[in-house]
């Protein structure tokens, strides 16, 4: 029998808090996309069958941590790597749900994200790993940074503080440009720990105003207009921490990007998701046609190709079918 997981990507719109002198560190609100995919099939073996290479490994975890013999393991569908939609975290817990469910095992992905290396910062993909929607995690007490990244499997992921289904006739549109990947691994900590040990803190006191007197409201009454404003402005803010590690508020070309979309009426709000390039547009249904066009035009205006699609919110959760 064959079990097969679907999930999507996710937008990181930002962190509330990086000032080592606020009470909370981190702290990051997303959501949940339906498309692109992640898709994996898995079948219980008595061994470890997986040529797909990042996944493999992921696959020899999830066995060790479920204690099974082995699994056979195909990736489907995977996310576009390292440019901003999380794909790291969504092809780890796919791989774990997927073995789990072939051994007739529990995955309890929240709990074992860490042993995969995932959910360390940012609880945004597990949670909508989970559940899907607009999410907003509660980060971590501040005291628990260090400055070396603690042993894999030495920490927990923040626990959401706020989940919200997205209006179903909200679209995203998604400016993939074709640019060297974003941050990870060593990379991305060593520019969060600078990025940390130098914010300031007043920021935090703003970026949290902007949440929690436009974001969530916006998405309460369904607006829109003001949850695009609100979350392009959360990055706007996010992007002073980070000027210095890379190279702007946005990294080149996403600031030449999100300026072309943020001109058309089409898009409500644009940002970076994440380290980038990704670069992403707030619309609607109706307005979905103009603003695919408003990202190949801003693709043009910054003098790059690209992919550019505009896809619906994922309010669900991954599937996982036999």
């Amino acid at each position: 029998m064959t079990t097969r997981v679907e999930t999507g990507g996710r937008l990181h719109f930002g962190f509330l808090n990086l000032s080592l002198a606020n009470e909370r560190l981190y702290g990051s609100l997303g959501v949940g996309l339906d498309q692109p995919r992640v898709i994996v099939e898995a079948e219980r073996a008595e061994r470890v069958v997986c040529t797909h290479d990042r996944a493999r490994e992921y696959v020899e975890r999830s066995c060790s941590l479920l204690d099974v013999p082995g699994a056979d393991v195909a990736v489907r569908a995977e996310l576009p790597v390292h440019v901003g939609l999380g794909s790291g975290t969504q092809l780890a817990l796919a791989v774990l749900a997927a073995v789990a469910r072939a051994h007739d095992r529990t995955p309890e992905v929240r709990a074992r994200a860490p042993e995969l290396g995932r959910g360390g910062r940012s609880g945004v993909g597990v949670a909508t790993f989970e559940s899907g929607g607009f999410v907003l995690d509660a980060g971590h007490p501040t005291e628990r940074f260090t400055t070396d990244r603690p042993p894999r499997g030495e920490w927990t992921v923040p626990p959401v503080a706020a989940r919200h289904d997205v209006p179903t006739d909200w679209r995203f549109v998604l400016v993939l440009p074709d640019a060297p990947p974003g941050k990870s691994d060593e990379g991305e900590d060593e520019s969060m720990r600078a990025a940390v040990e130098s914010a300031e803190g007043g920021l935090a006191d703003r970026i949290s105003g902007v949440v929690t007197r436009r974001v969530l409201p916006a998405l309460a009454t369904g607006d829109v207009e003001e949850f695009g404003a609100g979350v392009a402005a959360v990055g706007r803010l996010n992007g002073a921490w980070y000027a210095d590690e890379q190279g702007g508020v946005y990294r080149p070309p996403a600031g030449a990007i999100v300026d072309g979309l943020a001109d058309s009426p089409a898009v409500s709000g644009a940002g970076q998701s994440s380290w980038g390039p990704a670069v992403y547009g707030v619309t609607d249904e109706a307005r979905a046609s103009a603003a695919e066009a408003a990202g190949r035009d801003a693709l043009d205006a910054a003098g790059v190709d690209g992919d550019v699609l505009v896809v619906a919110p994922r309010n669900t959760g991954a599937t996982i079918e036999d």
